[in-house]
């Protein structure tokens, strides 16, 4: 009752915590910032590109050595992420001064441009060069604050109708996508439920096997989601609160995904009906991660990389991700472990072993789907033009696909299946399997 109150506890906070996002069409508010450079929304623009931009409140508060300060120092420039390399070698050779100096960006607008008693501007700029660019302010002038209130507003033209499209090139396809993958899990959890239906009066048939289908059933909804969440954003900018489904979708998926590998890695509900101490805390240490990285994804989202505690935030959202896969490792090896010293006395303990060393290609194969997610996806995402950035979210798709088959596959409710299946020629195997590992040891 208490870890169920506890668990409550965490997904009400991680609701509050939710706010709407703007998307595309992000509204951003800066106070006493005297960053030199401040980026906005990165988006991948085609021939038809155009950026409208809206600014407002605008405060100016002047250091005490420069009270008259020259204003064409700040201003919105577009640079794409090879081009900002350059821009910051010219500025240490002592090249340029500031950066909207530089012929390597695309310089928008100055505040010098602004008359003396206005305090806010608009404008439209069409961005014709098929890239990828980032707004950004730069402020050149030393110790000098800004305020202000900024509304971007980045699209495409589709060519044929004319419309506005807020998806980033390379992104667009995404909704039709993710709804694909959808269709496929929904039908991975007819097969499922299909599977347990038939095997439902078999004795092979554990509580873990619904929690799996429950685990693919909130995959499924989490892809639907993010699809409405996109195709919304390409139509309108905005995802009119898809994005906030979306959050607690993932994060539900998130959490029950990582129990599973736990439960399926320790045996639980094949080889043992409870969990050991030390397993019960890693549950109970990797939900409340979970609940952090999920958070702190929503802040990236929310805030946009224009925030001074961005970079922070990505930190800690990778490092506690990394400490969530790691932690899901320990319970295998632990229960690998303790049944070979078990079964050094206990026959029994002898066919458990055997059956829990079959674990450990489930225990490779999770080791291969976190390097993948992680490490794979990232590089893809890295190295990948932005035309074909769709292709990191398919193979991370394809990869967790992969993961789920292998897993509802291996651990399928069957009456003979190898992983749980015990009889007297498989414990005779088991004590010759046992009886040869210590002759190889010693």
């Amino acid at each position: 009752m208490a870890s169920f109150q506890f668990f409550s506890l965490l997904i009400f906070t991680f609701v509050l915590l939710i706010t709407p996002t703007l998307s595309e069409i992000r509204l951003t508010e800066i106070r006493s910032d005297d960053r030199p450079t401040i980026p906005f929304d990165e988006f991948g623009f085609t021939h038809s590109g155009q950026l409208d931009l809206d600014v407002t409140q605008i405060l100016l508060e002047y250091p005490t050595q420069n009270p008259n300060p020259d204003l064409s120092q700040i201003g919105f420039f577009l640079c794409t992420r090879d081009s900002w390399l350059h821009v910051l070698e010219q500025l240490q050779e002592g090249e340029i001064h500031c950066y909207l100096k530089s012929n390597l960006v695309k310089l928008f607008f100055t505040l010098d441009k602004i008359r003396p008693l206005d305090n806010h501007f608009n404008s439209t700029v069409k961005v014709t060069d098929a890239n990828q660019f980032t707004l950004v302010l730069a402020n050149c002038i030393p110790n000098l604050k800004i305020s202000m209130n900024v509304h971007s507003s980045m699209y495409n033209r589709n060519p044929k109708t004319g419309q506005r499209v807020y998806l980033s090139a390379g992104k667009t396809s995404l909704p039709v996508i993710f709804f694909l993958f959808f269709l496929v899990y929904m039908t991975l959890g007819g097969v499922w439920a299909y599977t347990l239906y038939h095997a439902k009066r078999s004795a092979s048939v554990y509580g873990i096997h619904f929690f799996m289908l429950g685990v693919v059933i909130l995959k499924a909804l989490n892809l639907l989601c993010e699809a409405e969440d996109k195709s919304y954003i390409k139509k309108t900018g905005s995802a009119h609160g898809w994005d906030v489904v979306f959050y607690i979708f993932s994060f539900l998926k998130g959490i029950t995904l990582f129990t599973l590998i736990v439960l399926i890695g320790t045996g639980w509900s094949f080889l043992k009906p409870y969990l050991q101490g030390k397993e019960k805390k890693v549950l109970m240490i990797v939900i409340p991660l979970q609940v952090v990285a999920n958070v702190a994804q929503v802040v990236i989202d929310e805030t946009g990389p224009y925030g001074q505690d961005t970079y922070t935030w990505k930190q800690v959202f990778l490092l506690v991700d990394i400490l969530c896969c790691c932690a899901v490792l320990f319970p295998i090896v632990w229960s690998i472990k303790n049944l070979r010293e078990a079964a050094r006395t206990d026959g029994k303990a002898a066919v458990n072993l055997m059956k829990l060393t079959l674990f450990r290609q489930y225990y490779v194969f999770v080791i291969c789907y976190i390097y993948f997610t992680r490490v794979v996806v990232y590089a893809l995402k890295t190295i990948t033009s932005y035309r074909y950035q769709w292709t990191s979210e398919v193979a991370a798709e394809l990869a967790t696909l992969a993961f789920y088959v292998f897993t509802g596959y291996n651990f399928r409710p069957k009456v003979h299946n190898p992983y749980f299946a015990i009889d007297d020629e498989e414990e005779e195997a088991a004590a010759e399997q046992l009886k040869l590992d210590d002759e190889f040891e010693l």
